[in-house]
């Protein structure tokens, strides 16, 4: 059985099929982008995670060190402040990449990633630019007080990032200095 439409003019079934076609197209190209804006999205943030996860690994990597070396001979030498140093400059690196901060997906997960990384600043500044050494000592000690709690906040990445977790676990848990 063949549905045929009235005659208005000559090719009415051709103007109706290129109308159907027209219409399917727009809705395959809908689809198209929408699916590849997903797809970029999320490649976005993982990239995001993988590059916080990383910054966030280093900085707990450099402040187990400084701790270490903090116990050992002078409190603030060349070593735990070199150590320090290279804490602040991780922070720095947060601060350059931010803006992708918002390429995460959980609000949660972003605001923990950035209180800990504000306070860890304030800490590594009040250590770094501290005149009294009371005061650097305050500061020190706050920093390690927050030290613990990078951890989780890379573990909560590292699915988002796509990677295994083994390569941070093996850096986390290796004796430094």
């Amino acid at each position: 059985m063949r549905f045929e439409f009235p005659e208005f003019g000559h090719q009415t079934e051709t103007l109706v099929a290129v109308i159907a076609g027209a219409i399917l197209a727009t809705i395959g190209g809908f689809i198209a982008t929408q699916a590849e804006a997903m797809l970029y999205r999320r490649e976005r943030e993982r990239t995001a995670a993988l590059m916080f996860g990383e910054v966030l690994a280093s900085l707990r990597v450099l402040v187990r060190a400084a701790e270490d070396s903090h116990s050992r001979g002078e409190p603030y030498g060349p070593l735990t402040m070199r150590l320090l140093r290279s804490a602040r400059r991780e922070v720095e690196a947060y601060d350059r990449t931010r803006p992708a901060l918002s390429d995460l997906r959980a609000t949660d997960l972003r605001l923990a990633i950035h209180g800990v990384m504000i306070r860890i600043n304030l800490a590594l500044d009040g250590v770094l630019e501290a005149r009294a050494a009371e005061d650097r000592d305050g500061s020190f000690r706050y920093l390690l007080t927050l030290a613990p709690g990078i951890e989780p906040l890379v573990r909560r990445l590292v699915p988002i990032a796509g990677q295994p977790i083994s390569p941070y676990e093996e850096m986390a848990h290796t004796p430094q200095v």
